[in-house]
C-alpha cells in the first residue's frame, strides 16, 4: 500500500485538526514549544476542527488548524508545500488578523491574549541552518521583550537531516521526520519515545485505504501543483523581465553615454577653436554645434 503524503494540507488537517485526534495536535504542539523552551500546554480546543465540509475542491477551505488554550492564547497551524513567496508578510498579515480578530468593537486592548503562529514548510526559507526557528518582538541592542503577545515559529523540513539527529530520544525531530516521510520502516523506532506520534501513524494508514479520503487528497494534490506551477510561472516571467529591463538598460545607458561622450568631444573641439578665435562660423561647421551652443560654452582655463 503506498501511503499519501502527510504534507498535503488537506491531509495534514485530517490528521492532526480533527476533535478525535486533538491528543495527537497536542502531543506535537507541547514538543515544539518545549524545544523553545516554553512550558507544556495541559489542553486545546480547536477552533476549526476538521469536519466533511472541508472539501479539497472549494479553493475557500480554510486547512489551516487553530487552537485556544486554557489561558485564551490563540495558536494557529499552517502547512505549506509550495513556496508561494511574500512568506514572512503573509505570516505577519495572517497574525495580525488573528490577533485583532480577538476584540470586538468597544472592548480594552488588555483583553489581547498572545498568539502563536507555527508555519511546516517544506521548502527552506531562512538562511541560516535550522529547521526550527523562533520569532519574538525584542529590542535590538539589549534583547528586552516589548510584549510576549507575538511568537512566530518556522519548521524547515527540508532542514531536517536525518543522520545529523538522533531520533532515539524523541521529541520535534520524531514528528517532522513522520512529516517529511521517512520510510515505515523507521515507524516504530520513531514511536519508542513518541507513544501519541502511533495515534498519527495509523490514521495516515487508515486515510491512505480510504477510496473517498484518497480521491479527495488527489484533488487537493492537483490544485497545490495548479496553485505552485502558477506561481512559478508568474515568478518566471517577473524574472525574465527582469533581466530583459536590466539588458535594456545596460543598451540605453551604453548609447546615452555614447552620444554623451560625443557631444562632450564637441564641445571640446569648440572650446579649443574658440581660444584660437577662429570665426564661429567656422567653429560651428566643424564641430556641429549650433553658434548659440557655442556662445554657452565656458573657455579653456
Amino acid at each position: 500500500m503506498e501511503l499519501l503524503n502527510p504534507r498535503n494540507d488537506f491531509l495534514f488537517k485530517r490528521i492532526f485538526g480533527s476533535e478525535e485526534n486533538r491528543d495527537v495536535l497536542l502531543a506535537f504542539l507541547n514538543r515544539t514549544f518545549a524545544e523553545a523552551g516554553k512550558p507544556p500546554l495541559s489542553e486545546i480546543i480547536l477552533l476549526n476542527p476538521y469536519t466533511e465540509k472541508d472539501s479539497p475542491r472549494d479553493k475557500q477551505s480554510i486547512l489551516d488548524i487553530r487552537a485556544r488554550t486554557t489561558e485564551g492564547e490563540i495558536i494557529n497551524v499552517e502547512m505549506q508545500l509550495f513556496n508561494k513567496y511574500d512568506t514572512e508578510k503573509r505570516t505577519l498579515f495572517y497574525w495580525s488578523k488573528q490577533y485583532s480578530g480577538q476584540l470586538q468593537e468597544g472592548q480594552a486592548y488588555s483583553r489581547l491574549k498572545r498568539c502563536v503562529t507555527i508555519n511546516i514548510l517544506n521548502y527552506a526559507f531562512l538562511p541560516n541552518d535550522l529547521y526550527h526557528s523562533v520569532f519574538h518582538l525584542r529590542e535590538d541592542r539589549t534583547g528586552i521583550e516589548l510584549i510576549d503577545d507575538i511568537e512566530v515559529h518556522f519548521l524547515e523540513l527540508p532542514k531536517l537531516d536525518e543522520q545529523a539527529v538522533s531520533i532515539e530520544e524523541g521529541g520535534l525531530v520524531n514528528w517532522l521526520l513522520f512529516l517529511k516521510g521517512a520510510d515505515q520502516s523507521k515507524w516504530e523506532v520513531l514511536t519508542m519515545n513518541e507513544p501519541v506520534l502511533k495515534k498519527a501513524m495509523n490514521t495516515l494508514e487508515f486515510l491512505s485505504q480510504n477510496l473517498e479520503a484518497r480521491r479527495q487528497y488527489e484533488d487537493r494534490q492537483k490544485y497545490l501543483h495548479d496553485e505552485a506551477s502558477m506561481y512559478e510561472a508568474a515568478e518566471t516571467a517577473a524574472r525574465r523581465g527582469r533581466v530583459e529591463g536590466e539588458a535594456q538598460g545596460m543598451a540605453k545607458g551604453m548609447a546615452e553615454g555614447k552620444a554623451e561622450g560625443e557631444a562632450e568631444a564637441k564641445k571640446e573641439v569648440a572650446r579649443k577653436l574658440l581660444a584660437l578665435k577662429v570665426d564661429l562660423s567656422v567653429i560651428a561647421e566643424a564641430s556641429g554645434l549650433s553658434e548659440d551652443e557655442i556662445k554657452a560654452l565656458k573657455p579653456l582655463q
